[in-house]
């Protein structure tokens, strides 16, 4: 069987229901999961969050995707006038979640965060955090956009590749992944108590798990 292409929406430090859908899913060393960014923040277990991920750059090809959360941290880390912003959004739990300190993110975490990439495509699909320019290539689009533009009271036009764009960012507060048809929005609120998603693209499965390592299928809103 071909290697599966999985994306994996925005997990906000919600390490145990990542533990149970990296169970559920098994990864092969021939599949390739696409982890939409905002790993971290939020929830309470951001380090071990980074470390389950770090463990999976053994077992499958990972394609781990920056978010705005993880551009506020690294912003912290180089310019200490930004730390206060990231500790409003979330950075406190992460922040605990390293003990305390910036200084106690382990180098192989460090190594992590430096490889995240901004987009990723496959022949068919377009990942990215939060939104795209239809009218920009993936390597030229605006960081801005990629990271922080909302999916809600605007949907976009579909992007000129004619790929099928899958982003996070937006949470969709019923804990559901929605269709747009040409986009793809996967961010089912899992630090809000909802669950956190993953979405084979070939077969248009669709599994979720809770913070409570609970895992069921679940349907797309279709839009």
């Amino acid at each position: 069987m071909p290697g599966r292409t999985i994306a994996i929406g925005d997990i906000h430090g919600c390490h145990v229901a990542l533990d149970a859908l990296i169970e559920a899913i098994a990864p092969r060393s021939d599949d390739t999961l696409v982890v939409l960014g905002d790993m971290i923040d939020r929830g309470p277990g951001s380090a071990e969050v980074i470390e389950r991920l770090v463990e999976l750059v053994g077992r499958c090809r990972l394609i781990p995707l920056m978010g705005n959360h993880e551009r506020m941290m690294l912003d912290a880390a180089t310019r200490p006038s930004t730390t206060r912003f990231w500790l409003q959004n979330g950075g406190q739990a992460t922040l605990a979640s390293y003990g305390g300190s910036l200084s106690s993110v382990p180098h192989h975490h460090r190594t992590f965060f430096r490889y995240l990439q901004l987009t990723f495509e496959t022949p068919t699909h377009l990942f990215v955090h939060a939104c795209y320019d239809p009218y920009s290539e993936p390597g030229e689009f605006d960081e801005d956009i990629a990271l922080w533009r909302h999916v809600d009271r605007e949907i976009p036009e579909p992007h000129q590749s004619g790929k099928i764009a899958v982003v996070g960012h937006t949470p969709q507060a019923d804990g559901l992944p929605r269709d747009h048809g040409h986009i793809r929005l996967l961010d089912t609120f899992c630090y809000g108590g909802r669950a956190l998603t993953a979405w084979d693209v070939a077969t248009d499965e669709v599994l979720q798990a809770d913070n409570r390592g609970n895992v069921s299928t679940a349907p797309f809103v279709r839009e």
